[in-house]
């Protein structure tokens, strides 16, 4: 079910059959008799539509949110990553299927792949109403790559994916959202706020998962993390940071921060905290 999720090309078909096979997962489990975990061979690559073509990011072209033109390039991003998202979290079903792992497993990442599969589609109809489409500009060539390079390490996977990659889009929602309120794009808003609540949860399925297998195998999470991140990731983690999202989803700012190219002053934090309960 996986490999054929990941070796359909069309968005739109892509995430249909993801729905599919996750409404036949949950009613499996739901029934008592949930359909076996076999060991699959998922493609390196996912299969992609024609369009749109894929750039390297230097030369995907920038536009300012300002204007619509700016707006349906924003929105046409965000239906790239989310697609991928659908493939990432069955891919990480299929390629790892010979580790063993507890059912709640391939519970969450079904979960999630079904509702990357709707964030998709949601995205896709506001491009739609906005009189454009997936695949009318170019999109970023590099967003399979952590894919690749950890396709031999479900823990670096973990790490760098949900942990890293989806966590960032914690910190950066929110700031689109307020760009298309600004807009009075309604429906932007709503389809970003979905994502932006949901988007929590494969966070911490990433969290959760990686300290799972870290207990399995005796390894303190935070030194595991640094290191795997440190391998596997191309370049620092960028402030600023969403940390109560990110707490939310179980992963606390010495995770992160000390990946990251500036160095928080913990003091003159530590100061406003204490400024902030004194004034309450």
């Amino acid at each position: 079910m996986a490999c054929e999720v990941l070796s359909t090309a069309d968005g739109r078909a892509k995430t249909a059959l993801s729905r599919k096979y996750a409404a036949e997962w949950v009613a499996s489990r739901n029934g008592g008799e949930p359909i076996a975990v076999g060991i699959g061979t998922p493609p390196l690559r996912p299969a992609r539509p024609e369009k749109p073509a894929l750039m390297a990011p230097r030369d995907v072209p920038r536009r300012r949110t300002g204007s619509e033109a700016g707006r349906i390039a924003l929105l046409h991003a965000v239906a790239h990553i989310e697609l991928n998202a659908v493939d990432l979290h069955w891919d990480i079903i299929a390629r790892f299927g010979h580790i063993k792992m507890p059912i709640g497993f391939y519970d969450d990442w079904v979960k999630s792949a079904d509702e990357e599969s709707k964030h998709f589609n949601l995205i896709c109809d506001c491009l739609e109403d906005m009189g454009s489409h997936y695949g009318a500009l170019p999109a970023h060539a590099g967003m399979w790559r952590s894919a690749e390079d950890t396709a031999e390490d479900i823990m670096g996977r973990l790490a760098v994916v949900p942990m890293v990659l989806e966590a960032r889009g914690l910190d950066v929602t929110p700031g689109m959202i307020e760009i298309f309120r600004k807009a009075e794009a309604t429906n932007a808003v709503s389809a970003l706020e979905v994502i932006y609540s949901e988007e929590v949860h494969h966070v911490a399925y990433g969290s959760k998962w990686f300290h799972f297998l870290c207990g399995r195998h005796d390894l303190d999470p935070k030194d595991e993390f640094h290191r795997l991140v440190r391998h596997y990731f191309h370049g620092v983690l960028k402030p600023p940071f969403n940390e109560e999202k990110r707490a939310e989803a179980g992963i606390p700012p010495d995770f992160y921060w000390p990946l990251s190219e500036e160095t928080p002053d913990r003091t003159a934090l530590g100061n406003k905290a204490s400024a902030e309960i004194r004034a309450k």
